[in-house]
Order: C-alpha cells, then structure tokens, then sequence
C-alpha cells in the first residue's frame, strides 16, 4: 500500500500484543513508526524489528493515562513530524466481579483505557485537521457491545471507546479525518493470558480450561491473533477506507454478530 510511505503513524501499547502486531504492520507499508508504551525494554525490542525489517521506529516511554506523559508523547512524536495515523491500542483488563473490584482499579482502567485514548485524542486529531488528512483507529473490544462477566471495568471502558469513536467520527467527517473502532474478540495475547490465569483462580479451573472457554465463545472455535486485527488497522489507515468513519468493526470469528 504506496499511498501509507511515509506517513507518520503512533501507537499506544506498542510493546506488545495488539500494539506490537500493528506497529510492525504499518511498518512494513513504509510508515515512520512512533512506538508509545509504559516498557522502554519493550518499545525497544519492537523497535529492533521494525529496523531490522528496513523501517523507521521511534520508541518513547509514556503512560498515556497521565495527562502530563501524554502532552510530553506529543513533543516527542512531533520532532519526527506530524502524527497522521493515531492507533489508541494501550489498555489494561483485570479480571474481578464488580462487588469484589476495588474502586481503585476502577479508576485505573478508565484511566488507562478510555482517558488514555481521550488524551491521545485530545493532542493528536487538531494537526490532523490543520493538516486535512488522518487517520484515528482505537482498539476497542467487542465488550464495546455487549458484556462478559468479571470484566466490569474493562466493559465500561470499552463501551465508552466506542462512543467516543463515534462522536469524533461526526466531528471530524468533512474535515479529512477518519475515526473508526477495531472491536476484537479473544486474541491470543499476554493480556488474555493473564487474564486467564485470574479467573482461573476465582472460578476453580486451569489457566488453560479458561483460554478454551475463551475460544469456544467463537464460532471458529479459536482465538483471534494480533495480526489479523493488525491487517484490519491497515486496511483502516488506507485510502481503501476512505469513506468508513464512525464504525465498530468486529474482528472474532463471529462471536458477535452486531
């Protein structure tokens, strides 16, 4: 995809997961990588592949659930120039019924999950505009839409992802701007490995009867892998796309149907 060369594209979350895929995913159309996540020694590992590959990659150490990182993230990303391409993929998915949940971890998913992507939001989509060109692609979830148990938080967060995409979606539609929602299923990550292994412990089984119970959710029987929804992101940031703003797509072998 010739038309993405060049582009400059930030990712939140890049050290890993759905971040890690989808930064080396843009990398290989030619975009100008800034990779944004809380583990320097992981910016720096998805760093060494993006360069290993010929990219460019611009590791920077940010908490995108402060206010002051994020402001210090922009600084940063604009020596390299212009964020045309923002993916909000940072987030955080604790396993915890919401009577026993802290009101404490809460606040930190919302933090990190949706206040994280307002921020992100917040510094990044006016250059876009000035600009008259950009692209703004936030991984949601398909708890976006529905709910699944012990993931209150996580869900609350999510459901206000996707509202947000959509209103920035009618904000920005005649100004060059996309604005779109990745809503994934069970993806084969750390994140919901762990997660795995914490329910585990609180419903009386293995690690890995949970993470088949996770796929069984899919009518393909199988967990999503970070590329797929990488590949999706891409497609999201070319000028195939040009005109989808404003949606939540799914990407979970069927689990959701809406």
């Amino acid at each position: 995809m010739d038309s993405l060369a060049g582009k400059i594209a930030l990712i939140t979350g890049a050290g890993s997961g759905i971040g890690r895929a989808v930064s080396l995913a843009l990398a290989r159309e030619g975009c100008r990588v800034v990779l944004a996540g809380r583990r320097e020694n992981r910016l720096a590992r998805v760093a060494g592949e993006v360069r290993g590959h010929g990219g460019e990659a611009f590791p920077v150490a940010c908490d995108v659930g402060s206010r002051e990182a994020v402001d210090a993230l922009a600084k940063s990303a604009g020596r390299v120039g212009v964020v045309q391409i923002l993916v909000n993929s940072a987030g955080i998915a604790p396993a915890a019924s919401f009577l026993e949940m802290e009101d404490e971890l809460l606040e930190e998913v919302l933090r990190v999950n949706f206040m994280g992507t307002c921020y992100c939001c917040k510094r990044f989509l006016g250059p876009m505009i000035g600009a008259g060109w950009g692209r703004v692609i936030n991984i949601a979830s398909t708890t976006a839409k529905t709910g699944y148990s012990h993931t209150a938080a996580y869900t609350a967060s999510k459901h206000a992802v996707l509202g947000l995409t959509r209103v920035l979606a009618l904000e920005t539609a005649r100004k060059g701007v996309t604005v779109n929602a990745i809503c994934p299923g069970y993806v084969d990550t750390e994140l919901t490995r762990e997660n795995a292994r914490l329910m585990a412990a609180k419903v009386g089984a293995t690690a890995p009867e949970v993470l088949e119970r996770f796929a069984r959710t899919s009518p393909q029987r199988r967990l999503v892998t970070p590329d797929e929804v990488a590949e999706l992101a891409v497609l999201l940031a070319g000028p195939a796309s040009d005109s989808v703003t404003g949606q939540g797509i799914n990407v979970d072998g069927g689990a959701f149907m809406g």
